[in-house]
């Protein structure tokens, strides 16, 4: 691949990562706002996650399928259009208060970009040579995360207003006949951001499909992978990908906890909603700090396994913070118990987790890249799963110790950091 080709194709691809993070992130205002549009308690209000994440669980394998068939272009321009289909879902259910039609626009969301997913990261990844991997992942997740930022603050500007504090304290107090209009407006002003949103996605599809963007052989095998992987008939047959799945879900999960929580967490410290909304923005800003670092570093000054090991001990040690540490601090103009720092420092501890994983476990794949790469979209169900499990530990044992959760999820991550991706094979 040229130069020319190679750049315009990373631009493409960043295009992608930013659209993956602003329907993504927009999941950390919608908790908040439909807990209160639709009455509900920590636990389901976290299946606002658990829809959109589950999705990666379901399509990632079939998405490889589609891919193998139409090509990765073709695939891009479906994903685009059923996540169309997603948001365009939110109308009805916006006009019916339906949660539960709500849950279904999200989940036809995700599976939109599982699609996208399972074809986008391998791309990033088979770009360039892989000592550098990391580099290009950090630029992607630049993209996303700058996305993540907008995402909130923008949603929260077209559906909040100045008073509506007044009129969340005021809902508390009234009976169910007389909230009931009410929370039937709030919950309308979703249709004409989502309205957009889907118009925005079908364009999206029509231009990947007519862009520059190159198709890629994964089928075939240099000499020294074709040798290693022979005899080698099925993706079970590779232990680093299969744990690498394993860290990717405990990781998702454990990032979209830092940044889907902190506004609940935020607010049970007596912090309005619409100055809590910020939250979100800061932890993804540390996460594009680490980003920026990693592009600075690796691979020049940095192995990508370095700043992998060196990420995930800080979060074990932000984690620890989180739950034991207390005091009141004033930082940005926020007057908050310190502990909600040490989530958005989380941020810059993800930064660098998912560019180590994602290289390391797709190494050695040669011809089963497609397939190796829809078992490691899989593992973003993580990001459905681990916030159910936070938000049940909340409800039973408070905000600030369900964050324990946490700990064990690093901890496999630096036993995979060390261990895991060297597997060869499975241990007799």
């Amino acid at each position: 691949m040229d130069q020319k080709t190679y750049i315009k194709s990373l631009y493409i691809i960043a295009v992608l990562f930013f659209v993956f993070g602003f329907v993504t992130w927009i999941n950390a205002m919608l908790i908040p706002y439909f807990k209160i549009c639709c009455e509900l308690n920590n636990l389901e209000s976290y299946f606002v996650a658990f829809a959109f994440y589950i999705s990666y669980l379901f399509i990632s394998f079939p998405a490889s399928l589609l891919l193998k068939k139409v090509g990765f272009k073709n695939g891009m321009m479906i994903g685009f259009f059923v996540m169309a289909i997603g948001a365009f879902i939110f109308v009805p259910a916006a006009l019916m208060r339906n949660y539960l039609l709500f849950l279904i626009g999200l989940f036809t969301l995700g599976a939109g970009l599982a699609v996208l997913q399972t074809a986008a990261n391998p791309y990033v990844t088979i770009l360039g040579p892989k000592e550098s991997a990391a580099m290009r992942f950090s630029i992607m997740g630049i993209c996303n995360k700058f996305a993540g930022i907008l995402a909130p603050l923008l949603f929260a500007a077209v559906i909040l207003k100045s008073s509506d504090q007044a009129l969340f304290e005021q809902v508390k107090s009234m009976q169910a006949i007389e909230r009931a209009p009410l929370l039937d407006e709030l919950i309308r002003r979703v249709i004409l951001p989502y309205s957009c949103v889907g118009v925005i996605l079908i364009l999206l599809g029509f231009l990947v499909r007519f862009s520059s963007l190159p198709e890629i052989n994964t089928e075939k095998e240099d000499e020294v992978t074709a040798e290693s992987n022979k005899g080698k008939h099925h993706i079970f047959q590779f232990p680093h990908l299969i744990l690498g799945a394993i860290a990717i879900f405990v990781h998702v999960g454990s990032q979209v906890i830092a940044v889907d929580t902190i506004i609940g967490y935020a607010h049970s410290m007596d912090i309005s909603l619409l100055e809590a909304k910020v939250f979100p923005s800061y932890t993804l800003t540390a996460t594009i700090v680490g980003y920026v670092l990693g592009i600075s570093l690796i691979p020049k000054y940095l192995s990508q396994v370095f700043a992998l090991r060196a990420c995930i001990l800080l979060g074990i040690l932000f984690t620890l913070c989180i739950v034991f540490c207390n005091g009141s601090v004033t930082i940005l103009g926020h007057r908050a118990d310190i502990s909600i720092w040490f989530i958005v420092l989380l941020g810059f501890a993800n930064s660098m987790i998912w560019a180590g994983i994602w290289p390391l476990s797709m190494d050695r794949l040669g011809r089963f890249i497609k397939i190796g790469a829809a078992i490691l979209i899989m593992g973003l169900s993580g990001n459905a799963v681990m916030p159910l499990v936070y938000g049940h530990l909340a409800d039973v044992y408070g905000l600030q110790n369900a964050y324990l959760v946490l700990l064990p999820c690093y901890l496999y991550l630096l036993f995979y950091a060390y261990k895991g991706y060297k597997l060869e094979r499975w241990l007799n």
